[in-house]
C-alpha cells in the first residue's frame, strides 16, 4: 500500500566505531545513519523493536518513515535507503535512512508478485511457470511507491512470455527498465533430466565399440572366462594345483 507513514523515534550517537556499534546491539539498539537534505550526516541508534514494527508494516521496505530525534519535535519524512543483516541470524544490524521531500519523486526498487499461476492454461498442460525478474525499478513520490506490484499471469499459454510491457500502467509511476528487454515470467515444457545410471551405461557401451572381445575387460563382453573359474585354478581345474 503506497501512502503509509510510521513514526520511529531514534537517538543521535555521540560515539561511533564498530565496539560502540557491538555496545548498541546488545542494548537492543540498531546504529544507523540519518541523511539530511543537503545537511551533514548524523550517526543515530533506533529500537530494534521499534525498527521492526516499522518496516514489518503493510508498506513495508517502502513506508515513509517520520524519523524523530530524540528532544526534537519536527519529523525528518525518510525511507530506508540501505541496512544490513546478520547473514546467520537474519537481524537488522545497521540502517541508512534518507530524508527526502515529499513533492519531488524518487527512485526505488519495486518487488513484482505474479498471481494466477495455478490458472495459467500452460501450466495446466503440464508447463512451468518461472519468473525471471523479481523487482523492477520506478520513479514516483515518495507517498506513491508502492510495497509490490502485482502481474496477472493466468492467460499464458507454453511458451508465452511476460515482459515490463506487459504491467498494467499506474498513473504517477514510471517504469525505469528496458519495457521489451525485462522478462518477467515465462512458461515452458519441463527439461527433462537424463537419469545419472542411462548416462554412466551410454559411456560405458559406448567406449567399449571397436574394442577386441578379448581385450575387453572381465564381464563386459562375450567370450568372458566361464563362471566359477579362479586364478589359482591349473589346468585340470582342481584348487591348488598348477603344471610344473
Amino acid at each position: 500500500m503506497a501512502g503509509e507513514r510510521v513514526t520511529l523515534q531514534v537517538r543521535e550517537r555521540e560515539r561511533v566505531g564498530s565496539g560502540e556499534s557491538r555496545r548498541l546491539r546488545r542494548e537492543g539498539l540498531v546504529p544507523g545513519v540519518l541523511y539530511g537534505r543537503g545537511n551533514a550526516p548524523r550517526a543515530i541508534s533506533v529500537p530494534e523493536r521499534e525498527l521492526r514494527r516499522a518496516l514489518t508494516g503493510e508498506s513495508g521496505l517502502h513506508a515513509i518513515l517520520d524519523v524523530v530525534l530524540e528532544g526534537q519535535q519536527s519529523a525528518h519524512p525518510s525511507i530506508l535507503k540501505d541496512y544490513q543483516q546478520d547473514a546467520r541470524r537474519g537481524r537488522v544490524i545497521h540502517v541508512d535512512f534518507q530524508e527526502v521531500r515529499l513533492d519531488r519523486p524518487i527512485q526505488a526498487s519495486v518487488v513484482v508478485e505474479l498471481v494466477g499461476g495455478d490458472d495459467a492454461p500452460g501450466v495446466k498442460e503440464g508447463g512451468v511457470l518461472s519468473q525471471v525478474a523479481r523487482e523492477v525499478n520506478v520513479e514516483a513520490l515518495p507517498m506513491e511507491i508502492p510495497d509490490r506490484l502485482e502481474l496477472d499471469v493466468s492467460g499464458m499459454e507454453l511458451n508465452d512470455t511476460l515482459r515490463l510491457a506487459d504491467l498494467p500502467a499506474r498513473e504517477g509511476l514510471t517504469y525505469l527498465d528496458d519495457p521489451e528487454e525485462t522478462v518477467l515470467a515465462t512458461v515452458t515444457m519441463p527439461t527433462r533430466v537424463e537419469e545419472p545410471e542411462e548416462a554412466l551405461a551410454e559411456g560405458e557401451e559406448g567406449a567399449l565399440e571397436g574394442v577386441p572381445a578379448e581385450q575387453r575387460p572381465e564381464g563386459g563382453a562375450e567370450g568372458e572366462a566361464a563362471p566359477g573359474g579362479d586364478a589359482g585354478t591349473g589346468e585340470s581345474g582342481e584348487p591348488g594345483t598348477a603344471s610344473g
